[in-house]
């Protein structure tokens, strides 16, 4: 993007920090600009009769046409704009990690219902062992927490009370699943706090490149590559298996189907049973 001659024109030469933050911005801003539109344009689509259908599952040369334009206009918008965006898309970054949460609760006890029932001893132990594995895990990362962000010779308070917060929600965790009131499994608690542990990872490796409590400034760029490409991995899953789950008809994103949709083929079934139930009904 330095190169293009309208950019450096326009903005009177933006030096390095701005292609790092405001230009990322303006292309984020495009996307959710974008994807809200299609959002409204779907709202209500039951099924694959619904005329809108076709805007979902085709046009996608107009669709990819749209998008680019609303990205390139971004770059017209004035920077107070770009920063009441910054401002306001850090809750939506906190409430699509929520999302997150969820996801991955819908689907680990999916896996354990799976497990469960196959009502063999092998399916019991091989939960036991995730568990366990998911467990030594989260402490040996906090282990690692502890040795990069709290630097013994320097006052890291704040890092330290963010990891110790993590271990105990951990063990919260352990025991709400434990009560016998409760009647969950330590599989879903385990997978949560593994997962939680690398949130407080994510959060303190953002942490500015010269604080004195941000062990990895320290280390090669190879770390804030793996961090990345984590952190990437995470989220199209996310965004890929709640787009399945959101699509079928058996999903805890997407409203319950009318009565009267008995026998209609959902928007993006995911097997051929959710298929068959749907005929049922």
């Amino acid at each position: 993007m330095e190169k293009i001659p309208w950019i450096n024109h326009f903005y009177v030469t933006p030096d390095r920090e701005w292609f790092e933050t405001d230009a990322v911005l303006r292309v984020s801003l495009g996307n959710f600009l974008f994807f809200s539109i299609l959002s409204l344009l779907m709202a209500g689509v039951k099924n694959q009769k619904d005329p809108r259908d076709s805007l979902h599952h085709g046009g996608w040369m107009m669709k990819v046409i749209c998008w680019c334009i609303l990205v390139i206009l971004m770059f017209f918008l004035p920077n107070g704009v770009i920063s009441f965006y910054e401002s306001t898309s850090k809750f939506g970054s906190g409430l699509f990690l929520l999302v997150q949460v969820v996801l991955l609760l819908d689907f680990v006890h999916s896996w354990n219902d799976k497990w469960v029932g196959y009502d063999e001893q092998f399916w019991y132990a091989a939960l036991l062992v995730v568990s366990l594995v998911c467990y030594v895990a989260t402490f040996s990362f906090s282990g690692l927490l502890f040795y990069l962000f709290t630097p013994s010779d320097q006052d890291c308070g704040l890092n330290t009370f963010f990891i110790v917060m993590i271990l105990i929600l951990v063990f919260a965790f352990a025991v709400i699943t434990l009560h016998p009131t409760v009647s969950g499994s330590i599989l879903p608690a385990s997978v949560i706090s593994l997962y939680c542990m690398y949130l407080c990872y994510s959060g303190l490796a953002s942490e500015p490149r010269d604080y004195a409590c941000n062990g990895l400034h320290k280390h090669s760029k190879a770390v804030s590559t793996g961090t990345l490409t984590i952190g990437l991995l995470t989220t199209v899953l996310s965004v890929v298996y709640s787009a399945v789950r959101a699509g079928s008809s058996t999903t805890l994103l997407s409203p319950p189907s009318s009565p009267r949709a008995g026998g209609e083929k959902p928007l993006l079934p995911l097997d051929k049973r959710d298929e068959h139930e749907e005929r049922e009904k």
